[in-house]
Order: C-alpha cells, then structure tokens, then sequence
C-alpha cells in the first residue's frame, strides 16, 4: 500500500519557532506549532538601548522539542513514521562562540547568563565599529572581501560581532574556540556533528554574511583577519573552506534526538539556510522576482541565473552567492532593517498613556484596566491604518525616512537614524502613521532602484509574511510606491514551507528544489495593483525622501 510520506520545516524567526508538517506530494501544511522563546520573552540578555539582543542556545533547544512533538501530535499517530526529512531555517547573521566540541559557551558552567557566550541575533547593533573597521580595511586591501557582499559590511553580520565580543569579554575570549551560525548549529546539533570540523557550513550563511567566497579559497586570509585584530589569530584555521547548498544532506537524525521529537533515525536532516532565503522558494520565487518576507524588517531575496549577473558586482546589497537559494543560480539579497518594527514603535508611542496614566488609575479594578488597555493596544494599528487610507497622497505633506533601526540596504550603515518632518498643528497620528508606511515604501523603492541602476532585470514582485498577508493599506501603499503588481503568497508559513521543501529534495522525493515547488507550492492569494495616479505622485515625493535621507545622514 502507498503510504505518504511528510515533511518537517522549522522555522526559527526573531521571537519564535514554528514547526511545519508537510505532505511532499501535495504541499498541504497537515500540522504546525508555534512557540515563544520562553528566556527572550522574558527580555533576558537584552539591552535596547545599547541596541544588545542576545539569545540562549537553551531556548532554541525547548521550542525545538516543543513545537515538533506538539505539531506531530495534531497531524495523528501515522504521521511521525512516515516523515521522512526536516530542514531549519534561521535568523542571521546570529553567530554564537563554541568550545572544542563546538558546544555553545552559555551552555557550560560558568557561562549561562553571560550574553557575550549566547547567540548574537541578526539585529544586534552592538559592533558598529567593528563594521566600520572591516569596511575600512577591505578598501585598502589588495583583495576587497566584501566585494560579494554589496561592497559594505555590516554591524549585523558575523566578523564583526565576534570581534566585538572578542574585545569585550576576556572570559569568552579565553573559553573560545571558534564560532558558529544558528543556522549551522540546529542540523549540527541533531545529527551528531557538531565538533567544528565536522559542522556542515551553510553556503546561505557564509556567502552572504562571513565573506566566504570560492575565487580567495573561502574565508578571508589569516593576514587579513589578523590585521584586523590580532584577536582572530587561528580562527580561520578552525572554521571551515567548503560550503553547501540547501538541497545536501547533514546528517541523520541521533538516536538521542530521534527519541527526542519522537521521529525515527532514518530521517534525514539537511543543510540550513536564512529565513528568508527559505522563504523566498516556498513562496514561489523564480528567476528575477524579488520575494519580499515584510514583517518586522524586511528580507528581499531574488535568484538571477549566471549569464545575467556575469562579473557584476551588485553595490550595497546583502550579498550575491551562487546557490544560496536555489542551487544552479545566484542568490541576491537585500532588506531593510526596519518595517513593521516602525509601524510598532508609532503604535507604543502612542500607547505611553495607557501604560503609564490608565494603568495606575483607581477608577477602575486591575482586570478591567488590563482588558480596556489591551482591548485599545490591540486596536491601534487597525484604526491607524484606517484612518490614514482616507487621506489622499497629495495631502500628506508629512516626510518621515525609515531608518528607525538603521539602514541594511542599498548600502548598510546601523549608524543613521529615522527621521520625520513637514509636521504642522495639523499632524494628526493617522497622518504620522500614513507618512511612515510611505517612508517604509520609500525604503522599498530604494532597493528596487537599486537594483535596476546595476543592470538586474525585475519582473515581479512577491509579498510574503504576516504584513503582506494582513495589511491592506501597507501593500497597496506599496504597490502604489514601486509601481508594480505584488502577488502574496497563499501560504501563511512560507520559510517553513520553504524549508520543506528542501527538505523533500535531501530525502529523495524530488531531484530539485524547482520541482518540489512545482508539486508542494500553494501560489498565491491576491494581487495589488497599482493605482496609476498615486504613482505618479508618488514619483515626486520619493525624490524628496532620497534628499532627507541624505540631508540627515551626512549633516546630522
């Protein structure tokens, strides 16, 4: 009898996990299971106001077993047999220290609170210098290794993160033995290879982020790094020189780990990939259409073939890596540091009364304050968005940039800031809030710009995530902003999904990712057009954006 056979994609975003069963002859999504990382929930290792976010290798581990027992147990009791692969997808740059035998140092003794021995998520803003240092050195360099990486280094990116961690922590700079990616840690940890030397390096995670490259033999020379900071001495010894695509296989699940998630030892576990490079493939992204994951920032990914891009070298985007998303292409990337992060940082502005006057008030019991400020939080964007769609664009004399958590691309820099202007007595907080969705479409229209002045042709744009799937107002303000039609993809969980479907290549179900899109793929759920009118307003007001962007960048 045939018996069908699943899948499972995790997903590990910025504040969750999400575990995904999915059937590899038809793409149905049978089960899935979300959870909080309980440590980071909490605000743990965090400092925001020195832009620190760290996370514990601990809560990686749990919502782990967790969601996949937990999604296992909603899809029925023949499922877990039957599954026959499971790929991750992760957050990044988000690098953590190892000792010897490559265990992460928060968990040994002596390390577990310490935020310099945990994962550094991609957000972490913390090595500004050191981004600029590599930046500084790579331009005088005989080789400039961040040439693959848009020509700029980032604060967000590995190198520099753990040479600021280096400078910082004498007691994880003594503990150290090398680095690894969450993305490489997750198959590395659940199949048994862990030891440094034997991790299996994602050519995702190296490529677009650890200035690994085929054409100088891998990472950066020891001359290089050492230069840098005599503190990387030896530490591209202990790396790695060979990197894989998504669609190779890590390992088998341990006997440990299978008893674990209650899965079999024949289960196969592939090479991981970033988030948004997952979640470009199970969204439906093909060779120049730019998948756009909208949430709290942004990830555009596209795939270009070789012919197209030749010996182009794409300025201030996030890296172009061959196979980094599909195998048999280039992966481009780019994205901006801040979306609907913006959108939630206006909505706890406006919210300060109610946390800081409505919940000390004496009129009314705990329980009903918590309901009434809960109830009018949870409101404030929806009516927000309301309120702003009925304000024509010619209207809107407000101008906001939307660098609020610095700037990714075009041209990276964690130092700039945001920025508002044209405020009147006037400016209402529907009028605020339409200025910076306009400012985050601005910030899209800089990409694609980008994009296009380099010579890479775009045929389409794909939304993918939950802004695209549930901000009216964001996606057509978008539409209207570029210019082009958005499609957004039908499935809620694209990089699990994504992550899926690689999965089913790994375990001998498809020969290649293509074809497990075209079996496992959902399509798409709506398209926004543009409205012509606007955009040819929006024309004018975007030129307006590029001068306060400039003007606040290099005068203020």
């Amino acid at each position: 009898m045939h018996s069908k056979k699943y899948v499972i994609g995790l997903d590990y975003g910025s504040d969750s996990a999400r575990a995904v069963v999915v059937d590899t002859e038809t793409g149905e999504e049978v089960a899935q299971s979300v959870k909080y990382y309980p440590r980071w929930m909490e605000g743990k290792y965090c400092n925001p106001a020195a832009n620190q976010y760290r996370q514990h290798p601990l809560d990686y581990i749990e919502v782990l077993e967790y969601t996949v027992k937990n999604a296992l147990k909603e899809a029925g009791s023949d499922v877990a047999q039957n599954v026959v692969g499971l790929s991750f997808d992760t957050t990044g740059s988000t690098p953590a220290f190892v000792d010897k035998d490559g265990i992460p140092l928060a968990l040994k003794p002596g390390f577990s609170e310490n935020p310099n021995a945990m994962f550094i998520l991609w957000k972490d803003h913390t090595a500004v210098k050191e981004a600029a240092e590599i930046n500084a050195l790579a331009k005088k360099w005989e080789e400039d290794y961040t040439k693959y990486e848009g020509g700029v280094y980032s604060s967000e990116w590995v190198w520099a993160k753990v040479l600021h961690v280096l400078r910082e922590d004498t007691s994880v700079r003594e503990a150290a033995w090398s680095w690894i990616e969450h993305a490489d840690w997750m198959p590395a940890l659940i199949t048994g290879t862990e030891k440094p030397d034997q991790v299996v390096r994602s050519r995702c995670a190296a490529g677009h982020k650890a200035m690994w490259h085929e054409t100088w033999d891998g990472l950066p020379p020891e001359d290089f790094l050492t230069t840098l900071d005599p503190l990387l001495k030896g530490y591209r010894d202990r790396l790695y020189r060979y990197t894989y695509p998504s669609d190779k296989k890590v390992g088998n699940l341990t006997p440990e780990w299978a008893e674990r998630l209650g899965l079999s030892t024949d289960v196969v576990v592939g090479v991981s990939a970033f988030d948004c490079h997952m979640g470009a493939v199970g969204g439906g992204a093909t060779p120049n259409v730019l998948a756009r994951a909208i949430g709290t920032s942004t990830c555009d990914i596209m795939i270009a073939d070789y012919e197209q891009i030749g010996d182009k070298l794409v300025r201030g985007i996030c890296g172009q890596v061959d196979g980094s998303v599909v195998p048999g292409y280039i992966g481009l990337e780019a994205g901006q540091s801040g979306f609907g992060d913006v959108y939630a940082w206006f909505k706890n502005v406006v919210a300060w009364p109610l946390n800081n006057i409505l919940a000390d008030s004496k009129l009314l019991d705990n329980e009903t304050k918590q309901k009434l400020i809960d109830e009018t939080i949870d409101q404030i964007i929806p009516r927000l968005s309301e309120e702003a769609m009925k304000i024509p664009v010619e209207e809107s004399t407000i101008l906001a940039t939307d660098w609020m958590n610095g700037r990714r691309t075009p041209d990276a820099s964690q130092e700039v800031t945001g920025s508002i202007t044209g405020l009147t007595l006037g400016s209402s907080a529907p009028r605020i809030f339409r200025a910076l969705v306009e400012a985050t479409a601005f910030g899209s229209k800089a990409i694609v710009e980008r994009f296009r002045e380099e010579g890479v042709e775009l045929k389409g744009v794909i939304g993918l995530g939950g802004v695209a799937r549930k901000s009216p107002f964001v996606m057509q303000t978008l539409a209207d902003v570029l210019n082009m039609p958005i499609k957004v993809a039908a499935t809620e969980q694209t990089c699990a999904v994504g992550a899926g479907m690689f999965a089913a290549v790994v375990a001998g179900i498809y020969p290649n990712v293509e074809e497990a899109q075209k079996k496992m793929g959902q399509g798409f759920e709506k398209e926004y057009k543009p409205d012509p009118e606007n955009a040819r307003k929006y024309e004018a007001i975007y030129e307006k954006y590029v001068k306060l962007g400039h003007f606040t960048e290099n005068e203020l």
